[in-house]
């Protein structure tokens, strides 16, 4: 990671991305070895599952290639049958097997087909060990939010062994005076948050606005319109809060899902087009990956209509994010997949047992590196009692046979994969985009450049990525009980790839062409310029400072929902519920984007949904 990145290194890095997007149908990952792809994936069981591998991604390629279509002739038949198959073993597939299992019973079988190295889809985390310390961040999903007592998803965490709600942070550590560190990596806009302004606003040496908002901007090189339009907004927000909807379908969800966010923050808050793209884009929106030009308003706000939490207790966050969540669901699943006890601590440190995954003769199982390419019913939807899926794993295409099916993963492959679907559900599909993102963290040996400048949190308006923020890590964690501005600590930047202006489908095409076409080597280089050109002048030096980056790339990370998604356009259905509510024949289907929210509490909830669907077909 410490290597001088020569001239020669970034020319043929450029060219290679940019020569990439210009090579018609040759696929990117064909110009790029597997290591410039993946770079360095980090230590642990996670080791290597960064995102989306360039093993993965290539296989899924040959999916939207139809390479397997027709099936060849050599397709292994293992014989194994199974009650139930779940496509995809990410929050939303994981939760299935555990429902089914609970629902039909233990003795019921059920097989999870898992495509990464490792389960848990985007709750997944990267490791580190720097000077000694193993730290973790998240992948992808990242917020825990507790539950309203009672509610189903508090009955559901309590039930794979998480009841705590708040839980214990590191305290702070050093001779240094305190400053407060948020739970997450999201800024909040305390008085130890700052804005850097950079040559975008006439400042090549960088200029930095601490507590932007207790100055009321002064200072900020920006127009006078554009700080008051901004201030405004905040103001507005303080002393006149405007009227949100109060549940799923009212009036306010249904206007606001008639525009785009964009149109509602200029709307509602008097701002200036420029104004939105220039500050608030793309964090205004990044929940569903895309800027607020291209999004439903209602996106903004659909998961607190549709999933309520104790907002007293804050957001908490397990130290790799919500893979606290998936390796809950794995142990009650499967207890012999996580060697230690079921609590907090036991969950999060123990190594995964493999093995004890994907056992002949076992009731649940959960097979990884094993890519469903077909899920086709044999014979007519309508009367079929089986269903063939075809797998591909090491190179070779295997099928299983099954009562049922849960489709949980993704829009994007699963429209290609499930054989002979409906005309609707194929519409349903088409109204789908989801757009990537690319999750990079960087370990640091100490944030002290930082704690210089008087800042724990800032966000930037140019370069690579926007914000980023230290955070207290929960002390269940393999980590020291302390932080200090001399602690390691891992620094995540999400990278979001909008183009306002351009419609949704160009966006996320876009978007994805970029991630696909540029090598680790290239992003590093940006990474590492870019906290260069921020921090340098506090005394943070990249050559000694960074300890390592790890990129993990989503090439669908969001369900990115245009206006119309939640309720429906010129009188037609909305396409997720053409899907929730009408499974095919012994397919039903799950996965978070059937709601148009990301969030690992609505792929719960679509998993409990579709397992309950398929109702009689497992007890014929």
């Amino acid at each position: 990671m410490d290597e001088r990145i020569s001239r020669r290194d970034y020319l043929n890095s450029a060219l290679l991305a940019s020569g990439a997007l210009l090579a018609g149908s040759m696929c990117p990952l064909d110009l790029m070895a597997e290591n410039d792809w993946d770079g360095f994936g980090g230590v642990g069981d996670y080791g290597g599952s960064n995102g989306n591998t360039f093993e993965v991604m290539t296989e899924a390629h040959k999916i939207r290639d139809r390479v397997f279509e027709p099936l060849p002739a050599d397709v292994v038949d293992t014989g194994e049958e199974y009650d139930c198959v779940v496509v995809g073993g990410g929050i939303s597939g994981l939760a299935a097997a555990l429902f089914f299992k609970r629902q039909y019973g233990p003795r019921r079988t059920c097989l999870v087909l898992e495509n990464h190295a490792v389960f848990g889809g985007e709750a997944r985390r990267n490791e580190f060990m720097v000077d000694g310390q193993r730290l973790m961040a998240h992948q992808g999903s990242a917020m825990f939010f507790p539950p309203l007592p009672g509610t189903f998803l508090a009955e559901f965490y309590n039930s794979i062994g998480i009841d705590v709600w708040q839980f214990p942070y590191q305290s702070w550590g050093g001779r240094d005076p305190e400053i407060p560190l948020g739970r997450t990596p999201y800024p909040d806009g305390a008085k130890t948050s700052g804005f850097f302004f950079g040559a975008k606003f006439g400042h090549p040496d960088g200029l930095w606005v601490v507590d932007p908002w207790g100055k009321k901007l002064e200072g900020a090189p920006i127009s006078e319109s554009a700080r008051r339009e901004w201030l405004g907004m905040r103001t507005k927000d303080a002393t006149q809060p405007r009227k949100l909807p109060e549940r799923h379908g009212d009036a306010i969800s249904r206007h606001l899902d008639s525009i785009t966010l964009e149109q509602d923050l200029m709307e509602t808050y008097g701002l200036g087009r420029e104004t939105v793209r220039n500050f608030l884009s793309p964090v205004s929106g990044g929940g569903s990956g895309l800027g607020a030009d291209a999004l439903s308003a209602y996106a903004e706000y659909a998961a607190d209509v549709l999933l309520p939490w104790d907002y007293a207790k804050g957001a908490q966050m397990f130290p790799g994010g919500n893979a606290g969540v998936a390796r809950h669901m794995v142990k009650a699943l499967i207890p012999e997949a996580l060697s230690g006890p079921g609590t907090l601590e036991g969950i999060c440190k123990s190594g995964v047992n493999f093995p004890a995954l994907d056992r002949t003769g076992q009731p649940s199982r959960i097979r990884v590196r094993a890519t469903a390419v077909s899920v086709q019913h044999e014979g007519a939807p309508a009367t079929s009692k089986d269903v063939k899926v075809v797998y591909s794993q090491s190179g070779k295409l295997a099928s299983v046979r099954a009562r049922s099916v849960i489709m949980a993963g993704g829009s994007w492959t699963t429209k290609h994969i499930v054989k002979r679907m409906p005309v609707t559900h194929r519409d349903a599909y088409a109204q789908f985009y989801r757009a990537p993102c690319l999750m990079a963290n960087v370990a640091v040996r100490n944030w002290r450049f930082l704690y210089k400048l008087g800042i724990s949190e800032c966000q930037w308006f140019e370069g690579i990525g926007n914000y980023t923020a230290v955070r207290k890590m929960a002390t269940f964690g393999p980590l020291t009980p302390t932080v200090s501005p001399d602690s390691p600590v891992v620094l995540t930047l999400k990278i979001l790839f909008s183009s306002p202006g351009l419609p949704i489908g160009q966006q996320v095409t876009h978007g994805r062409s970029e991630l696909l076409s540029t090598p680790f080597r290239e992003y590093e280089r940006r990474i590492r310029e870019q906290f260069a050109m921020m921090f340098s002048s506090a005394g943070f030096d990249a050559r000694r400072d960074i300890a390592g980056i790890i990129l993990n790339r989503w090439g669908h990370a969001y369900l990115s929902a245009q206006p119309g998604f939640f309720f429906g356009a010129d009188g037609q259905p909305a396409p997720g519920e053409v899907l929730r509510n009408n499974p095919h024949g012994r397919i039903a289907f799950a996965n978070s984007d059937l709601t148009g929210i990301m969030d690992h509490r609505a792929s719960i909830i679509e998993a409990h949904r579709a397992v309950g669907q398929l109702g009689g077909l497992v007890n014929e």
